[in-house]
């Protein structure tokens, strides 16, 4: 490593998931994509009222359901095994959409390939030769909630950027982003662009916008997340 190369730690997808745990609001309908953002739910802080929606009809499901227990009728966005909280409800597929078409859900949290500067998401197929598309509820889901988040690695696996002024992949829904969670940093869209709310330690402003293809901007008062002795990711002031 250089000697201009910060020191710091990537985020886990759990801490990642502490994160937007800790952002979700008390009284709040929300929906959780497919694969990390279905971590959320095990994180949720026990004294908010947290109504969570899954889009094969659950509204008020609860946390993964203990081993060798759950009914298989019963799952979440990646297909594990759930359980209802009391007072939860089961509707058909036709009431569960017009939940999320009608602007029911006040979050949702869904993963992403990529985001543009405006608030753009592609999240459903690659330009990989044997991508498989995969849209499910997504589009359903990002114009539809009032606030959406995405949770995503900041860069590919070859290492290019994730975080663009224009999406290159076929668009899920446009201009639909309003915050993006990655294992470095926590980003709002903004009316210029990209806002950055937090970063790592050891991650400076800097070598974040190395790893950035569109503008950062820094309106807010910078946090940084902090990993506590359980590991949990924490905001601290810098």
């Amino acid at each position: 490593m250089s000697a201009t190369t910060p020191t710091y730690a990537r985020l886990t997808r759990q801490q990642i998931a502490q994160l937007v745990a800790c952002d979700i609001p008390d009284g709040a309908v929300v929906n959780l994509g497919i694969g990390m953002p279905t971590l959320v739910s095990d994180y949720l802080p026990p004294e908010r009222e947290i109504v969570m929606h899954s889009e094969n009809g659950i509204l008020g499901m609860g946390g993964l359901a203990g081993k060798d227990q759950g009914d298989p009728d019963l799952i979440n966005a990646s297909r594990q095994l759930v359980e209802l909280l009391p007072g939860a409800s089961i509707s058909e597929h036709t009431v569960s959409f017009a939940m999320m078409r009608g602007g029911h859900l006040d979050y949702t949290v869904l993963g992403g390939f990529q985001v543009a500067e405006n608030g753009d998401l592609a999240n459903w197929i690659t330009s990989a030769d044997d991508a498989i598309p995969a849209v499910g509820g997504a589009m359903d889901l990002a114009v539809g909630a009032r606030h959406v988040y995405i949770t995503m690695e900041h860069v590919t696996r070859e290492g290019s950027p994730k975080l663009l002024r224009q999406c290159s992949y076929p668009l899920t829904a446009a201009g639909a982003v309003d915050r993006v969670y990655t294992d470095l940093a926590v980003l709002d869209i903004g009316p210029h662009g990209f806002e950055v709310r937090a970063m790592v330690q050891g991650m400076t402003l800097e070598h974040l916008q190395a790893l950035t293809e569109a503008p950062l901007h820094t309106p807010h008062k910078l946090q940084r997340i902090l990993i506590t002795e359980e590991g949990m990711a924490r905001y601290s002031h810098a």
